[in-house]
């Protein structure tokens, strides 16, 4: 039997509704700003008030959403600050991780790393065009780009570490900045190039150091974002 909403119960419910409303936040399905009614909530995953309610709870402490007057339950917009340590640190695992690369990445993977910066170029590129909403699919390959340096590390705390902190904000921002942003765009794609050159050369200063500056870039990028949007979401 599978293992659906309805048949859980308890702690296991509860986990799952909070899951489920973490990916949607996550995914862009709900906004940051957002309003989470209970009775919306309960309807829409079948269950009653009581395990929405205790979801939200979970949700809350851990900083995901946040409880306002005259408004409830709200997607919490991250501050700036908060993005800006979290890149920090991720800034410098992910040079950690460039730099264990280098002598283990193979020809395989680096075509792998090309095929992923072009593929996140090319979709960002033709979503732009079609004006696409939601979470964009050139997402995917930004992330295999990231992903697949970490798993070459050879250090799979360090992968997970870096997963963790990559899931402190909402994926659907950073990958809209790609995909609205053509300057932002192109010099994600210049930067991703760089690494991989890189890593082909063997020269693990450089590698570390181009991903340091490629994700404190992006950092600061998201940060100044939510700066913008931080004294604007809750106003009306």
């Amino acid at each position: 039997m599978s293992d659906t909403t309805e048949e859980k119960t308890g702690h296991a419910l509860v986990d799952d509704l909070a899951s489920r409303i973490r990916n949607r936040v996550m995914s862009g399905e709900i906004p940051i700003g957002a309003q989470l009614r209970q009775a919306e909530l309960a309807a829409d995953f079948g269950v009653s008030r009581t395990p929405v309610r205790e979801a939200l709870r979970q949700l809350q402490s851990g900083g995901l959403i946040e409880v306002l007057p005259n408004r409830g339950a709200v997607v919490r917009v991250p501050a700036p600050w908060e993005v800006r340590e979290a890149y920090e640190v991720r800034a410098q695992l992910e040079a950690l991780a460039a730099a264990r690369a280098v002598d283990r990445i193979t020809d395989d993977q680096l075509e792998q790393l090309r095929r992923a910066n072009q593929e996140m170029y090319d979709n960002s590129l033709a979503e732009s065009r079609n004006g696409a909403a939601g979470l964009p699919v050139s997402r995917l390959g930004n992330d295999r780009f990231h992903t697949l340096i970490a798993e070459i590390s050879g250090n799979a705390r360090l992968a997970k570490v870096v997963n963790d902190i990559n899931e402190l904000f909402p994926r659907n921002v950073s990958a809209q900045l790609i995909v609205n942003d053509t300057r932002h765009r192109d010099e994600n794609f210049r930067e991703h190039e760089r690494i991989v050159a890189a890593l082909a050369a063997g020269d693990t200063e450089t590698a570390a150091a181009e991903m340091r500056e490629h994700v404190i870039k992006a950092g600061e990028q998201l940060a100044e974002w939510y700066e913008k949007r931080s004294s604007t979401v809750f106003r009306g």
